[in-house]
């Protein structure tokens, strides 16, 4: 059993960028709740499959959802908003999926919440309640500044005070009147002059497609490090010329794309797509309330890729900050779960999804609650077992 964990983590993570793969592993070890984050596809191969899950209409899922993978952004409205954020894993699944996935996170995660068993079970308890309220309810709403409350108003409240200009200047450093970009303060690290000319050819050919090519002049190009999971995946930051030099620079994602862990696991058909990158992006399309305004499927290297724009206003809720504080936990929980029931009613009927009439079913429905809470605690225990697998394995040298 130890060496097949192992194993598996080894051979899901095979091919990656060596340097940041090493920053992966050493993540994974801080803690069980990083360990999960970066281990979605172990997560999938050890749940079982029939249960709770045998009966629950199909949505689609986020894939990876976790605490971590909520979030703040600007839509392509201008406004920001607080909603899932991360689509990499993204496929249609059980709406119970993302669900147990969510609520083992809490379980994992009661140490980095500063709460114990009995209050991380009471967490999941708000979070599902209010999920099937909201999926009971069947009208999609969404959460930005004026209808947030506690601290993801507090979020979207502080965004007011970041601009683009202070975000370049966190991240470059100005030489003349040009900026390069940081390679010492763990977000990026540098690429060879291979990689440079790969990606400043893909930008070349990009820009020809879009209305004002000279906005997509690069001016820097670096390995991105963010994320957990992903660690290690092909993905740069790429620094362009924008709508001018040195103020009005902006930052671009260009991040690989590839199956989504789910798939093994799944039985359903899947709906076709032009790419794993077009799933990823239309799925974030469907689920998000607004979706951001610079997201593209492309293709670098012949090989499917997402590339987005990076925004001052994409952030987390500080988990820490919140001291174990269950007046803050609670609610910030019973928002995501609204915020997940939201998103399955936004997409429902869409690629084979579940009608909106069979969400508001299964949300009125009370069979299921307990069982998911069950066998999100067998989900936590097999984490935990994992992870003290895993370490033994790095003590061992076996990811070195």
């Amino acid at each position: 059993m130890t060496l097949d964990v192992a194993a598996r983590i080894r051979t899901f993570n095979a091919g990656r960028d060596p340097e940041r793969l090493q920053l992966k592993y050493a993540a994974m070890r801080a803690s069980p709740f990083t360990f999960l984050r970066g281990t979605c596809h172990l997560f999938y191969a050890r749940m079982a499959r029939g249960g709770v899950h045998k009966a629950a209409p199909a949505v689609w899922c986020c894939g990876d959802l976790h605490l971590e993978n909520f979030g703040s952004y600007k839509g392509d409205n201008r406004l920001a908003y607080f909603d899932i954020n991360d689509f990499d894993e993204s496929a249609l699944a059980p709406a119970t999926w993302d669900l147990v996935r969510l609520l083992a996170s809490v379980q994992v995660g009661a140490a980095t919440l500063k709460v114990g068993e009995a209050k991380a079970q009471r967490l999941c308890e708000t979070f599902v309640e209010a999920y099937a309220d909201a999926l009971a309810l069947g009208k999609a709403y969404w959460v930005e500044r004026d209808t947030a409350t506690g601290v993801v108003h507090d979020l979207l409240d502080g965004l007011g005070h970041r601009d683009r200009a202070s975000f370049i200047d966190e991240r470059t450093c100005l030489k003349g009147r040009k900026h390069l970009l940081k390679t010492d303060n763990g977000k990026a690290l540098a690429v060879d002059a291979g990689q440079r000319k790969r990606v400043v050819a893909f930008m070349r050919e990009f820009a020809k497609t879009q209305p004002a090519p000279s906005f997509y002049e690069v001016l820097d190009v670096a390995r991105r490090v963010a994320g957990t999971g992903s660690l290690g995946v092909e993905r740069y930051v790429v620094l362009v010329r924008g709508k001018g030099s040195p103020d009005r620079n902006y930052l671009l994602d260009l991040k690989a794309s590839s199956a989504s862990s789910l798939m093994p696991r799944l039985k359903a058909v899947q709906p076709k797509f032009a790419s794993h990158a077009a799933r990823i992006v239309a799925v974030q399309r469907r689920l998000q309330a607004v979706p951001m305004g610079f997201l593209y499927a492309v293709r670098f290297d012949d090989r499917p890729a997402v590339l987005r724009g990076l925004q001052p206003s994409e952030d987390r809720v500080d988990l820490d900050r919140a001291g174990g504080d269950m007046k803050v936990l609670g609610p910030l929980l019973a928002t995501m779960g609204q915020v997940v029931a939201w998103a399955q009613l936004r997409s429902a009927g869409q690629g084979g999804s579940a009608s909106v009439d069979a969400l508001i079913k299964f949300g009125g429905g009370k069979k299921w609650r307990a069982p998911l809470l069950a066998a999100s605690r067998v989900c936590a225990a097999q984490v935990f077992a994992d992870a003290k697998v895993y370490n033994a394995a790095c003590d061992a040298g076996f990811f070195a």
